[in-house]
């Protein structure tokens, strides 16, 4: 009988141990997104306690894996029930709030996961994000800095503050930041193409080339660098070099009317204006919503002298927007080419009535 209580003592460490291992076991699964393996191997530690904490954040963590939001949550929720104080796993279910789009409740257990653990530089990084889906700028940069201040630096923490720098106009400090997340990581083509935009905008156009370069020779299959591309050559009017990098967006993805359009705008900065008739005509099968894409035809029509098709392509434009007083004022140029001075000039004066400075000037030499 004396042999008994240490015996159940034994067996108990040894309980303890195969459970750690088997929680460690699964962690491993989790780390090599074998999601089903580690939630089926925590399926069974939970069956045998359902009272383990870890077990239900891992397996909480696994259904985030695999896409199971809801289930993640239910998981995280039954573990923070045991221990309201567990920050990872607050952690885990502001990332779950946040893939349902559920930012502002994300944010609440962010909060709880700092309060709990100031040094969890996960939490700092997704409420970074989720400040950020809320346009709380300022937060996430406050979060973003917070988190690489803790440590260790990494390319992910320099681009995420990065790109929130660039969104609050601060260019040249973003490209200190791409900078850095390029010093850790040359291999991330979008490392160079973000930076390539903040010199885009800083009007440093062969900076950007150069970056975009570097992005499309890292990664030649993404239409939207050779779109950001030819922007740049747009901005140097070499209209050609921007025609072959509008060309390749649009082999690589056909069905953009945006890209479609800037091409149009390129052709027509060519004098092709059949080309670019062409090309706004299809991005307005595909996105006849967008007022822009007539506008810009019926540029084109009018340098052809397709008065009428211009005429019909503003009045499309203005039912879409009837606001624009650049749309009236144009309408009311070709209609005054036409002859029609009558309906012209009350294109202008509706004109004139949405601000249009050059309007007026077109009333007073034309419509008395």
């Amino acid at each position: 009988m004396k042999l008994t209580r240490p015996l159940l003592a034994c067996f108990f460490l040894l309980a303890i141990g195969l459970q750690a291992q088997d929680l460690e076991n699964a962690r491993k699964k989790i780390n090599a997104q074998d999601f089903n393996g580690a939630k089926a191997d925590l399926t069974k530690i939970i069956d045998g306690n359902p009272r383990n904490k870890n077990a239900l954040t891992l397996r909480g963590e696994a259904r985030m894996g695999l896409n199971d939001f809801y289930g993640a949550i239910s998981d995280l929720t039954f573990a923070l029930e045991l221990d309201s104080t567990f920050a990872e796993a607050l952690n885990l279910r502001g990332e779950a709030k946040v893939a349902l789009n559920d930012n502002e409740g994300a944010i609440i257990d962010f909060d709880k996961a700092i309060k709990f653990n100031p040094k969890l530089t996960e939490a700092y990084t997704n409420r970074g994000f989720a400040k950020y889906n809320i346009e709380d700028l300022q937060g996430a940069y406050f979060d973003f800095s917070k988190a690489l201040e803790l440590g260790p630096p990494d390319a992910d923490k320099y681009f995420n503050r990065g790109v929130v720098k660039a969104e609050l106009g601060e260019y040249v400090s973003a490209v200190d930041d791409y900078n850095k997340a390029i010093e850790l990581d040359k291999t991330d083509a979008s490392l160079y193409n973000y930076r390539g935009v903040a010199f885009y905008n800083l009007s440093n156009y062969d900076r950007a080339i150069a970056d975009y370069n570097e992005a499309i020779k890292l990664d030649p299959k993404d239409p939207l660098k050779y779109e950001n591309r030819a922007l740049a050559r747009s901005a140097k009017e070499d209209y050609k070099g921007a025609l072959d990098d509008y060309n390749k967006a649009i082999e690589l993805n056909p069905d953009d009317p945006e890209t479609l359009n800037l091409r149009g705008v390129i052709k027509f900065n060519l004098d092709d204006h059949d080309g670019a008739i062409k090309d706004y005509t299809a991005a307005i099968e595909l996105d006849p919503t967008n007022p822009v894409y007539y506008d810009n035809r019926a540029l084109s029509r009018t340098e052809k002298g397709d008065l009428a098709g211009a005429v019909e392509d503003y009045s499309s434009s203005i039912e879409l927007y009837p606001t624009d007083p650049e749309t009236f004022y144009q309408r009311g140029l070709v209609k005054l080419q036409m002859g029609n001075k009558y309906d012209a000039c009350l294109d202008f004066k509706t004109a004139e009535g949405l601000g249009s400075a050059e309007a007026k000037a077109a009333i007073k030499k034309n419509c008395k």
